[in-house]
């Protein structure tokens, strides 16, 4: 990979929101072999595909998930191992922790909302829930929640450091709670005019769809998206910390002060501080699905659809790029092997998880990959590798 290409990737690893894993201990376990599951038609790239998820597990990453379809032909893989202890193969069934993944649901029950009448993306959030949201913020509305240009700062629900956070991974959090805490604090930019990518404005909309429908938000969305796309594998897991049903143990790195690592099982983590912004648990196979229908307007209809694929005219705040802004409503975008990509990426401890997918729905990509700083800066290398063997290489043009 040339200089130019490398600066390209790890600029796209910001909008990916992937996990770079820093050099670790090699992991005790053998590598388990490569077992891939192919439809009628394999995909013409199914060496590269292979090739990607090969060798696990290995330092960054302990198990991979992998579904591609299109109309070139699809392929199916799964590589490493279920646990460290027992070393048997990854289970290519598993359930996972999708994270931030969630945001799409979410996205799509508030435009299915809208398109009937409920909730009106240019009205101001606090028309909602004028209890909750203060005079400070009267002007952010629906739209700038779910495009990420609301202005509302992010708060801190768990720590500073991966210990302290693991040390509080069973403590509940309030949505509310979280919303009154980080609207006590001055805006980071005027709504509209910028782009900072974080969960408080998905965390409001969870709000907003509990008032405006009338039902908790997980049993809005499983009565509006779930049941009816058959997604049984697909749940919330509320305030049980665990996976039910199969799944492949998740592991992070923990860097002890002399400067060792140390791999812990972090596969039980309660995720009620990310709840309808990254608590939503489900598989290859569901996501494919759900993917599909979304893109093919069987989950959002009519015009409402196109607010997922409208970038807002903002530019991003984070990261001092102050480039174009790279998020839409729900999804975001990138440019990989000249063609534009949409998707959402998703991080939770030890877990790595992606949807992605062409306009015209000519590629999808599903994974899931175990990855060992799944929360870290940049760009986990299992993850690059799926992505580029799918789509290409990111790219500016």
């Amino acid at each position: 990979m040339n200089t130019r290409t490398s600066r390209t990737v790890a600029a796209a690893a910001l909008v990916l929101g992937m996990a770079a894993v820093p050099a670790g201990p090699a992991l005790a376990a053998a590598s388990a072999p490569v077992s891939a599951v192919t439809a009628i038609q394999e995909a013409p790239d199914a060496e590269v595909l292979r090739a990607a998820i090969a060798g696990l597990p290995k330092a960054d990453a302990t198990a991979a998930l992998v579904r591609v379809a299109g109309t070139d032909g699809n392929w199916r893989g799964s590589s490493g191992v279920h646990d460290l202890e027992s070393d048997r193969p990854a289970d290519r069934d598993g359930r996972f922790r999708a994270g931030s993944v969630t945001k799409v649901f979410t996205a799509a029950v508030a435009l299915q909302l809208a398109g009937e009448g409920k909730l009106d993306l240019n009205r101001p959030a606090r028309h909602y829930l004028p209890e909750l949201i203060p005079a400070s913020y009267r002007k952010v509305t629906v739209r700038q929640l779910l495009n990420h240009t609301s202005g509302i700062p992010s708060v801190g629900s768990g720590g500073d450091t991966l210990d302290e956070w693991y040390a509080h991974r069973f403590d509940l959090h309030d949505a509310a709670d979280t919303v009154r805490e980080a609207t006590s604090h001055e805006p980071d930019f005027a709504p509209g005019t910028q782009q900072h990518y974080a969960n408080i404005g998905y965390t409001v909309a969870g709000l907003l769809i509990e008032k405006v429908a009338g039902h908790p938000y997980a049993a809005e969305v499983s009565r509006r998206i779930l049941e009816p796309l058959h997604l049984k594998d697909t749940y919330f897991p509320g305030t049980d910390p665990t996976i039910r049903g199969p799944y492949n143990h998740g592991y992070q790195l923990f860097t002890g002060t002399d400067g060792t690592g140390e791999l812990r099982d972090v596969s039980v983590w309660g995720a009620t501080d990310a709840w309808a912004a990254g608590d939503l648990i489900s598989t290859t196979a569901d996501l494919e699905h759900f993917t599909r229908a979304l893109f093919r307007g069987q989950v959002v209809r009519g015009p409402l659809l196109e607010e997922m694929f409208t970038l807002p005219g903002a530019s991003v705040h984070e990261y001092g790029t102050g480039g174009p802004a790279a998020y839409s409503v729900g999804l975001s975008v990138m440019k990989l092997g000249g063609r534009e990509v949409w998707g959402k990426t998703g991080g939770r401890w030890g877990y790595n998880t992606a949807i992605a997918a062409t306009r015209d729905l000519s590629r999808t990509l599903v994974y899931s990959v175990n990855a060992t700083d799944a929360k870290g800066e940049g760009m986990n290398p299992t993850a690059m590798n799926i992505v580029v063997a799918a789509f290409g290489a990111p790219s500016s043009g």
